[in-house]
């Protein structure tokens, strides 16, 4: 479970293309950072934290709120893995 959600981001797929991925799958998450709501570019902050362009652009913001369950997270990591499953696929 852990393992799932801290694992490291996918170099050269576009956060943009996993947010898109993810509504699909019936998830509301972003490409940018939350002060930047509604914009399609990188995080600013995640530049910062020393993550170079593509992995920064590789990147996804998932929120969990008070009402999210362990199941909603687990749903949530398993439609990741299948998308970047597809991803790791298409690119190969």
């Amino acid at each position: 479970f852990r393992r799932v959600l801290f694992r490291s981001v996918t170099p050269g797929w576009k956060g943009e293309t996993q947010v898109m991925q993810m509504d699909l799958a019936g998830f509301a998450v972003s490409a940018g950072s939350a002060c930047s709501s509604g914009k399609l570019r990188e995080s600013t902050v995640l530049r910062p934290m020393g993550l170079d362009p593509v992995a920064a652009a590789s990147a996804m913001r998932v929120s969990l709120g008070p009402t999210v369950r362990r199941e909603d997270v687990e749903r949530f990591a398993e439609s990741w893995l299948r998308a970047e499953k597809k991803y790791r696929a298409r690119a190969a």
